[in-house]
């Protein structure tokens, strides 16, 4: 079964958690102790309706703010897809937490609350997903019922949200608007009686229509080697393989493939999985792979097509988001992991800080704070196979760890 991974963003109470809450509701997915549970504390709370922010909200903190404030993984599934959504918090000072939610996602719900419309947090949901190149994204205007489901409030916002459209960098993302109550239900799942000038989809309905060969970023195949296999058995005693996952692309047999760093060229010999032999590896499969000749290969290295193959350097130039508390400055050095590989990094120069409410950009900043985002260029204490952000996610993303405490202190996207 496929399964989809969805991040949602939005301002404080925007509705994020209850939209979760409603489409669990809505599709049979709650259990039955956590329905009574959901039920139980709206009563307590003098509700006259079912608060399904409560399904998603685990943190005793957030149950009492009403707010989201860590990331929560939500799962489930319907009869033709599997589902987990990212809850990221709305907040400006929790702008690490949604990039860390969006990063593994293909699509997004960006919530806009029907009375606020598009407001500067908007800008910075937007930047991001199209900072990550989260390729479909849903606008779900909210909280209709609060506007009367008013047509001309829902195509107010709807034009605003058009004009920022203009400012984004990567064009083949797709927008899809869909008026919604999350509370009361309103094309959530089902569609809405009190929308009649609505002719589109629920959410629910995009969702399930989603192609993922179609919102996946397909770029050029990458073959990072996570473990040489020798089984040193009677039944398998010349046997070399080299397992990993294959990013980006499909691999074949027959395929004519380098191997990175050393350059050493040869073919796909066999494709296993298991006890089972495959002719074509596809994308984000993970596998293991034979060579037709006998060339030296380790755990680090990368097999790429012949003639497609990756950027191999020792410096780059990368969007960086910071998440530590501790500052990023000029000359300070991190670990760069990229892939499985760790390259010890020094922070050549930060070339300018980038708004993420699209105003523009800062220069001159000597230091990055936590939340904030930059333009970092990077030197290496060898070399890398890398590709640009835009053209591959896994390969042209890495993370940071601080070399004092191994503690993960920014993830960056390259150039």
């Amino acid at each position: 079964m496929e399964v989809l991974k969805i991040a949602t963003a939005g301002s404080v109470d925007d509705g994020k958690s209850t939209l979760i809450g409603r489409l669990l509701y809505d599709t049979k997915s709650l259990t039955d102790d956590k329905l009574e549970a959901i039920e139980k504390t709206s009563k307590l709370k003098g509700y006259d309706y079912l608060d399904f922010s409560l399904a998603t909200d685990g943190l005793v903190a957030e149950r009492e703010q009403g707010i989201t404030i860590d990331v929560a993984h939500i799962y489930f599934s319907t009869a033709s897809k599997s589902y987990i959504i990212a809850d990221t918090p709305g907040h400006v000072e929790y702008t690490r937490n949604m990039v860390t939610g969006a990063s593994t996602s293909q699509a997004a719900i960006i919530l806009i609350d029907a009375r606020k419309g598009v407001i500067e947090q908007t800008n910075r949901h937007f930047f991001i997903n199209n900072l990550l190149r989260v390729k479909d994204v849903v606008v779900a205007i909210n909280k209709m019922d609060l506007v009367d489901f008013s047509e001309e409030r829902y195509n107010e916002i709807k034009s605003d949200f058009e004009q920022l459209m203009q400012k984004r960098d990567y064009e083949d993302q797709k927008i899809t608007f869909i008026p919604v109550s999350a509370l009361k239900g309103d094309n959530v799942v089902n569609h809405s009686e009190n929308t009649p000038w609505y002719d589109g989809q629920t959410l629910l309905e995009h969702l399930e229509e989603l192609d993922l060969q179609d919102i996946y970023n397909i770029g050029t195949p990458r073959f990072p080697v996570q473990y040489v296999i020798r089984p040193k058995t009677d039944d398998f005693h010349d046997f070399r393989g080299f397992a990993g996952k294959v990013y980006g692309g499909e691999l074949s047999v027959g395929d004519e493939v380098v191997i990175l760093p050393s350059m050493t060229k040869s073919r796909i010999k066999g494709i296993y999985f298991y006890d089972k032999k495959y002719k074509t590896a596809p994308r984000r499969s993970s596998v293991t792979i034979t060579l037709e000749d006998e060339v030296n290969v380790s755990r680090g290295d990368m097999l790429a097509k012949v003639g497609d193959l990756p950027t191999i350097d020792k410096q780059f130039t990368a969007t960086v988001s910071w998440m530590d508390s501790e500052k990023l400055t000029a000359g300070g050095k991190y670990i760069v992991q990229h892939g499985i590989n760790k390259v010890l990094a020094k922070v050549d120069s930060i070339e300018h800080k980038i708004l993420p409410d699209y105003s523009g950009i800062e220069e001159g900043v000597t230091a990055l704070g936590m939340n904030d985002i930059a333009r970092v260029k990077f030197r290496l204490n060898r070399p890398i196979f890398y590709d640009a952000f835009k053209a591959h996610r896994t390969n042209g993303s890495f993370i940071l760890l601080d070399t004092r405490t191994n503690n993960t202190a920014g993830v960056g996207f390259i150039n």
